[in-house]
């Protein structure tokens, strides 16, 4: 008996824990010289719920094919989003795609996700819990999706964010207990 690949066992171990969110599926047509040729594009969002997240598209004649080509091609796009808690944004941030401009802001616990259509997809595939989002501009899920990331893409930690300062992160966030204790040393 042959054994099975361990790439093989990896991959449908990733692949069954994997949260995914159909977008958006259009009818798109191709004019050739008989007349059109009909096929689906598909736009999906895959994300495993603890950080990391993906985008793809995929475009075929039917519409299981096209979601196919899509999530293959969002497993492969996929990225770690720093989370704070496991449930929100570090900070607030603002992310811009062509005309579709986005803002996305931390929030407390027990918010929800304060989003529309295609930025709630993301958001609950990379599964932040509590974040307010608002879309200016377009209301294309292409773009709208596309500033999502770039926004996203911002995001650093406290620790990314010492480590590349040299610093603590007790410096970085500016502890009470630490302001404190420079205030009297000054004094």
């Amino acid at each position: 008996m042959a054994k099975p690949k361990k790439s093989d066992n990896a991959e449908d171990r990733e692949g069954s824990d994997l949260i995914e969110k159909l977008v958006g599926i259009n009818r798109v047509a191709k004019v050739v010289k008989g007349g059109k040729r009909f096929a689906m594009a598909a736009l999906v969002v895959i994300g495993d719920g603890k950080g990391r997240v993906g985008i793809g598209t995929g475009k075929a004649r039917e519409v299981p094919e096209a979601i196919r080509k899509a999530t293959e091609a969002a497993k492969r796009k996929m990225r770690r989003i720093p989370l704070r808690e496991g449930r929100t944004l570090h900070h607030d941030v603002r992310g811009v795609y062509g005309a579709g401009k986005v803002v996305l802001r931390a929030a407390p616990a027990g918010t929800g996700i304060i989003a529309g259509g295609p930025m709630r997809a993301v958001f609950e595939a990379l599964g932040i819990q509590d974040v307010v989002a608002k879309s200016v501009g377009t209301s294309n899920p292409h773009n709208m999706i596309k500033a999502t990331f770039n926004a996203l893409d911002q995001v650093s930690s406290p620790r990314a964010v010492a480590m590349r300062r040299g610093k603590k992160v007790s410096d970085i966030l500016g502890r009470k207990g630490d302001a404190a204790a420079a205030e009297t040393k000054e004094a």
